[in-house]
């Protein structure tokens, strides 16, 4: 019998202003002969990047589209993505499918989503190729470079949870589109690579002017390894590995995971955010808990001078004996770092910086720790 060739799959991803409906535009006029379809997510109800694909000179009969609007492809609106993947790819004509995720996309819940469907046997007919990052070269370089963390900046009032997710966006790709580079000097742009580098250390690096890209060195034809591309972030590596000795790269940055038990005291960590966080953090990401909340697995990310801590989940020692008793039945792994006192309650947080006092950061960290947990 015939076997169906499956499709390929390319996500662009990048927060607003970054340049990926002008890198999605130069993609389909350079395409080739390939047929590609374009999917294009767009949280308000009107689909204004649509639009302007739409408006491109680009050969309609080779490009089809679907818009997705009122939602975002990595929460509300997945099945609905997923399905029109699946209906995209029984269609003989398309050779390659490409899209465009919202600005306020995260990759990795879209990653997620895209293979637990395969994994389903949910989505037979095509895979995940790459997923391409666009970022704004003079953006990083005002927002994180420690020569400019005094500087007047046109993104330093912008809401924590935004720069984090430029960060994340960053952290989570095989390929980086670097764009806007022609407004930056050479020395600069050589400082956002190495700042991306501390960041992301595997992913392909690609620097452009106004999104103009070889499609050969977009569509990769790959398979994408959902577990590798997580741990070419630094800050993930060093999660999931339980990586406590510090670690220096060829740039001089250094990282080190801090792990205590013990809960925070709420009130002296955010002192500790707001009056006495060391300028040499460039970034920080990991899972806090504090004394007067016993039952919340807390967010804790941290980007330039941005910092928030938000709600996630539960810690497993905060369900009911019944419904903890069978989650450790069916994950016996889980007693392997049970606390007898503490259960799966931990803090854990990596930081990221140049020339950082590892052992001062701990001290301050330490006497945020709540009083009556250290009796």
């Amino acid at each position: 019998m015939f076997k169906r060739k499956k499709k390929p799959v390319t996500i662009i991803t990048g927060y607003l202003g970054s340049g990926k409906t002008t890198v999605m535009n130069e993609l389909l006029r350079n395409k080739g002969s390939e047929k590609i379809a374009v999917i294009v997510n767009d949280m308000g109800s009107i689909n204004i990047d649509a639009s302007l694909i739409k408006s491109t000179n680009v050969a309609q009969h080779d490009v089809s589209m679907v818009e997705l609007s009122n939602g975002c492809i990595c929460c509300t609106l997945q099945d609905a993505f997923m399905n029109q993947i699946n209906n995209i790819a029984d269609n003989k004509d398309v050779e390659k499918i490409l899209v465009e995720a919202s600005g306020i996309s995260d990759p990795s819940a879209i990653a997620a989503g895209f293979i637990e469907y395969q994994r389903m046997g949910l989505s037979k007919n095509v895979y995940l190729d790459s997923i391409v990052c666009v970022a704004d070269a003079d953006r990083i370089y005002t927002e994180f470079l420690d020569d400019l963390k005094e500087a007047d900046s046109t993104y330093a009032d912008q809401d924590p949870d935004i720069i984090n997710l430029v960060i994340d966006q960053i952290e989570f790709c095989n390929t980086i589109l670097l764009n806007k580079c022609d407004l930056l000097s050479a020395d600069k742009i050589e400082q956002v690579y190495k700042t991306i580098r501390t960041l992301q250390k595997d992913a392909d690096i690609i620097q452009c002017i106004q999104g103009k890209v070889n499609p050969d060195r977009i569509f990769n034809n790959k398979k994408f390894d959902f577990e590798k591309i997580m741990q070419s972030s630094r800050i993930q590596e060093q999660l999931s590995r339980g990586k406590k000795e510090e670690i220096q790269d060829e740039h001089g940055i250094t990282s080190f995971l801090y792990e205590e038990k013990k809960p925070f005291d709420y009130d002296k960590f955010m002192a500790f955010l707001e009056n006495d966080y060391p300028e040499e953090i460039i970034r920080a990401k990991g899972y806090v808990w504090f004394y007067d909340d016993d039952i919340h697995v807390q967010l804790f990310e941290q980007a330039g001078r941005n910092a928030s801590v938000t709600i996630v989940s539960n810690w497993l020692a905060a369900f009911g004996e019944k419904e903890r008793e069978r989650e450790i039945r069916e994950n016996p792994e889980i007693l392997e770092d049970w606390d007898e006192k503490y259960g799966d309650r931990l803090n854990q947080i990596v930081f990221i910086g140049k020339n950082l006092d590892r052992d001062q950061i701990i001290s301050r960290l330490q006497i945020c720790l709540h009083e009556k947990s250290l009796a």
